[in-house]
Order: C-alpha cells, then sequence, then structure tokens
C-alpha cells in the first residue's frame, strides 16, 4: 500500500511536468502573442530579413510564390534578393494556439503589405499569415514555417 501512494504520486508529478495545465497554456499564448508583436516591431523598424532571420529557427521553411525556403541561409538569399522597395509589413495574430506538450504553436491573422515596385508603382496587398512557432532550449519561440 505504500508504494502504491508513492507511485501514484511520482505519476502525477511526471503528467503534470509534461502536460501544461490550463493556467501554463495560456501563458504560453500570451508568450507566443508577444513574440508576434516583437517580431512585426523588428520587421517595421530594421526591416524584413533582420526579422525573419532573428526569429527563424535554423531549420525555418518560408512558403512564398508556391516554393519552400529551407533554412537561415536560404530565408537571407530569399531576402537579398528582393526588389521590391519601402516595404511596410503589418500583422497581429487573431488566433493562437499552443500544443499541450507546451513546446509547439500556431498562429494565423490578417496582414497588410504596401510597396513600391522597382518600376515606381505603389504596390498594396492584404491576406491571412500562418506561423508555426517551435519553442527552444532557451525558451524562446522561433518560426519553423511562415
Amino acid at each position: 500500500m505504500k508504494y502504491t501512494f508513492k507511485i501514484l504520486g511520482l505519476s502525477i508529478l511526471i503528467i503534470s511536468c509534461t502536460n501544461p495545465s490550463a493556467k501554463k497554456l495560456e501563458e504560453l499564448k500570451a508568450e507566443v502573442f508577444q513574440t508576434e508583436l516583437n517580431f512585426a516591431e523588428m520587421a517595421n523598424r530594421q526591416g524584413l530579413q533582420a526579422a525573419f532571420l532573428h526569429f527563424a529557427a535554423d531549420n525555418a521553411v518560408l512558403s512564398r510564390n508556391n516554393k519552400v525556403i529551407h533554412g537561415k541561409s536560404a530565408i537571407k538569399e530569399y531576402f537579398e534578393s528582393q526588389t521590391l522597395k519601402n516595404v511596410n509589413l503589418q500583422w497581429k495574430p487573431d488566433f493562437i494556439d499552443v500544443s499541450k506538450s507546451g513546446d509547439m504553436a500556431y498562429t494565423y491573422g490578417k496582414y497588410t503589405m504596401s510597396a513600391i515596385s522597382p518600376e515606381g508603382d505603389s504596390i498594396n496587398a492584404q491576406g491571412i499569415f500562418h506561423t508555426v512557432w517551435k519553442k527552444q532550449k532557451d525558451n524562446s519561440w522561433k518560426f519553423v514555417w511562415d
């Protein structure tokens, strides 16, 4: 009987450590929300390339123009090849969910973009973004899919 309580107590401890509580999941959602806001702010202050490289996991993937761009070096090359000027990208998540394990999350919401084409024409676009986030060893969130 004495061992039964010890095993039961240990089991509860293990489960509570591997599956965050509802409160903890809400805290993680708030972390991801703040990460998205920081990402958007950095994009506007320092440019898209700097922000995307800062918030990308090493193995991150971008989906752009029906192409998949793998890894930080390819993401850097992608942004260096862009010819749009005065790009302004605004976004904010409308929805966030975090895995029960607390190490993965996804967001989606609306974005607006304005820029000047190489020919000098104004470009305005809006749409829906979707980002997948992974918690890193240092407890930061980095995107693995955008």
